[in-house]
């Protein structure tokens, strides 16, 4: 998908770079191979996935050696708009029947290579047979780069958060007795492109007893009157920065008797994990702010997953906000707060923002109400 240049500019690339650098010296790694994903798009603006030719920006600690994009030569064509000159990075393409896998890790110094965490095995074990032997994930360098963003990368993830905001106003249109979730699901995933993103990377429409099961997607179960309908909706910006939102929705008033309660108790515990977020806190802290309400609550037994997970260019990032997690937070780290609750076989609810820490505090990129919606 290119640069975007709402986010990436010579300047940004070039500190990424710089900074990755750094931190590969901080790690004892002589490099670092970054393969097609959301780590080259962080560092290049270079989007697309990884195939069976090799595509690999390689970037050594040694600042005197320069960074290389490795390339086969039948796509560097798509490549040509990157600023690679002015970032001071060499281009070798190959063609095939080469070893291309070679030719990444000529001229590297000796030691230990990081490799993309998301690298294909096939790539993984070429270039470890090509020379590569003591390889290391990338992601401990990376993510301490990419866990804390910048002002641009912000402005990015407070428009996807509108943008999905405005999907979830126009839930209403869709949601209703006598459809089913596939149908609601597909009119969700238009609006979701309609609104500004680029495509509809999720949608999630549990209602009745399948809303208890937090990952279920859609089916042909027709909504009835009473249902309690959890909607999770998201995607990707142009730019490549994601939303993702959570409400409840209950189609007329709820049939079990027990969800007003329970629905209190989960709104009161979402907001108390925002009210928890700011830098000095650790993100296990956050988690049990709103675990915490919910076992007062009586209902700690129904909830079954981390209260939140980080974004940014992917969905689900560092940090985690999960108990164990001593991880502090710091200004420009970004994360979901979802806390839910879930009947097996009865009913479920989820209430989900994004947040941005603050130099002071905290910023809500979702602001939809979380009362439950009956429509």
């Amino acid at each position: 998908m290119g640069v975007s240049s709402a986010v990436l500019d010579v300047s940004t690339m070039r500190d990424r770079l710089d900074r990755l650098r750094d931190r590969a010296v901080e790690a004892g790694v002589a490099a670092v191979v970054v393969t097609p994903g959301s780590d080259l798009r962080y560092l290049l603006g270079l989007g697309g996935s990884s195939f069976e030719r090799l595509t690999a920006l390689v970037v050594p600690s040694d600042r005197a050696r320069a960074a290389v994009l490795v390339s086969p030569a039948l796509e560097f064509a798509g490549q040509r708009h990157l600023p690679l000159e002015a970032l001071g990075v060499d281009v070798r393409t190959w063609v095939d029947g080469e070893n291309a896998h070679a030719l990444a890790l000529a001229g590297l110094a000796a030691g230990p290579v990081a490799v993309s965490d998301m690298t294909p095995a096939l790539h993984l074990l070429q270039l470890r047979d090509a020379g590569a032997t003591d390889q290391r994930l990338a992601g401990p360098v990376l993510r301490e780069l990419r866990m804390r963003k910048d002002v641009s990368e912000l402005a990015e993830l407070r428009a996807a958060g509108a943008a999905i905001d405005r999907v979830h106003a126009r839930m209403e249109e869709w949601l209703r007795p006598s459809r089913t979730e596939a149908e609601v699901a597909a009119d969700i995933a238009a609006a979701i492109v309609e609104e500004g993103h680029a495509a509809a990377d999720f949608v999630i429409v549990g209602s009745g007893p399948n809303a208890a099961s937090p990952h279920h997607a859609v089916s042909d179960r027709v909504i009835e009157r009473g249902d309690v309908v959890v909607v999770d909706i998201g995607g990707p910006l142009p730019s490549g920065y994601c939303s993702d939102s959570t409400r409840t929705y209950a189609v007329g008033s709820p049939r079990e008797p027990d969800v007003a309660e329970a629905y209190a108790a989960l709104q009161a515990a979402q907001q108390s994990a925002v009210d928890a977020v700011r830098p000095g806190v650790t993100c296990e802290s956050v988690d049990a702010a709103a675990r915490s309400v919910l076992a007062e609550a009586g209902l700690a037994q129904y909830f079954i997953h981390r209260t939140g997970h980080g974004i940014g260019l992917d969905v689900h990032e560092e940090p985690y906000i999960v108990a164990g997690n001593d991880l502090v937070l710091e200004a420009g780290m970004t994360f979901s707060i979802e806390p839910g609750v879930y009947l097996e076989g009865r009913w479920g609810a989820r209430i989900e923002d994004i947040v941005a820490v603050t130099s002071d505090g905290v910023e809500r990129f979702n602001t939809r109400p979380h009362d439950l919606t009956v429509l």
